[in-house]
């Protein structure tokens, strides 16, 4: 096997796992809506996650680890994600806030830091903040 094909899989084994999570968070009150299945949908595409793959997760989320991604952007940009499936319904119920909570500290955020690094990334997500605007609320503080 070359190094290419090793870098490919951890990348996509990557990709799966971040997508498995944002999927946890949309479970987690135990309905896809339809905003939240739109959602889905596009990550799958961004994240080059085949239909086949997405119906398996859905049905075996269990089965897919929290990986945290070695960098502060890198889990940044995941939380931005996160965020964004919390509030694709327009609701962020309790169910969802208590999951995002174990999904922050599995990215790799300090525990003790936990609700106000939600708290943040809900004020910004409801602000409306693009990704590099949310990235940038975090590391300016």
């Amino acid at each position: 096997m070359s190094f290419s094909n090793l870098y490919s899989s951890g990348f996509k084994q990557r990709n799966r796992d971040h997508f498995a999570a944002i999927v946890r968070v949309a479970l987690s009150d135990g309905v896809i809506s339809e905003e939240e299945e739109a959602f889905i949908s596009r990550t799958a595409i961004n994240l080059e996650i085949e239909d086949d793959e997405v119906a398996t997760i859905k049905a075996n989320i269990d089965n897919y680890p929290i990986n945290p991604p070695h960098t502060e952007q890198r889990r940044l940009e995941r939380l931005f994600d996160l965020a964004r499936m919390v509030f694709a319904d327009k609701i962020a119920e309790e169910a969802e806030k208590q999951l995002m909570n174990r999904l922050v500290v599995g990215l790799g955020f300090p525990h003790e830091e936990a609700e106000s690094i939600i708290s943040r990334s809900f004020i910004e997500i409801q602000k409306g903040s693009d990704e590099e605007e949310f990235i940038a609320s975090f590391k300016s503080k």
